[in-house]
């Protein structure tokens, strides 16, 4: 990634976001802080000086857009897809009325401090949509949540320049731990998840 990151730029910055945020969880979140990285002026022999507002702007960007598109694909979609492809991914109609009258009560905060949950975020815009909430509130706590979130990541990137990969190695036996408990929690959940599906269907 971070080879794509220095080759591309901000087009790589924007279009890693897009796709995240849509629902295909990419890892924006190194793009970002690597973008933040390349902003520093830090790393040696980079043909791409980036600029850190740039990077945040265009990664907020392409986080909303890739929010809508998510957003647009569960409202116009949701109930056909789940007629057609529920029965593999484990989802039901009365799945969908739970996620109505839940996005009715706390939509607002989901959509904001769901942004700030990796993984989760990436699924949080397909979860309003098919949740039919109101557009304008979706995008505007989109906005907020995403110019943080991409804030905070760029400006980290920005502060360890240089020493980004000595952090990031540091943190590797941490995050290989995090996938393991991940993939176990996956597991767990799935199995839940059928048993439901069996009930509901049965």
């Amino acid at each position: 990634m971070e080879h794509f990151l220095e080759t591309w730029g901000y087009l790589a910055v924007f279009a890693l976001s897009f796709i995240s945020s849509m629902g295909l969880p990419v890892g924006s979140e190194i793009a970002i802080i690597y973008g933040g990285v390349l902003a520093s002026g830090q790393i040696p022999n980079e043909p791409h000086h980036l600029l850190l507002v740039v990077v945040i702007v265009l990664a907020t960007l392409g986080e909303l857009l890739g929010s809508l598109a998510g957003y647009l694909i569960g409202y116009f979609g949701g109930r056909a897809l789940v007629d057609r492809f529920g029965k593999y991914v484990l989802l039901t109609h009365k799945d969908l009325d739970r996620a109505d009258a839940w996005f009715a009560r706390h939509g607002e905060p989901l959509v904001l401090f769901g942004r700030f949950i990796p993984l989760l975020r990436s699924f949080v815009s397909f979860a309003a949509g098919l949740g039919e909430m109101a557009i304008g509130k979706f995008v505007v706590f989109t906005v907020i949540g995403c110019a943080i979130w991409c804030t905070a990541l760029a400006s980290l990137g920005y502060a360890l320049g240089s020493s980004y990969s000595h952090v990031l190695k540091a943190f590797s036996y941490a995050g290989y731990l995090a996938a393991v408990l991940a993939v176990v929690a996956v597991v767990i959940l799935f199995l839940h998840r059928l048993r439901v599906v069996r009930e509901e269907r049965g």
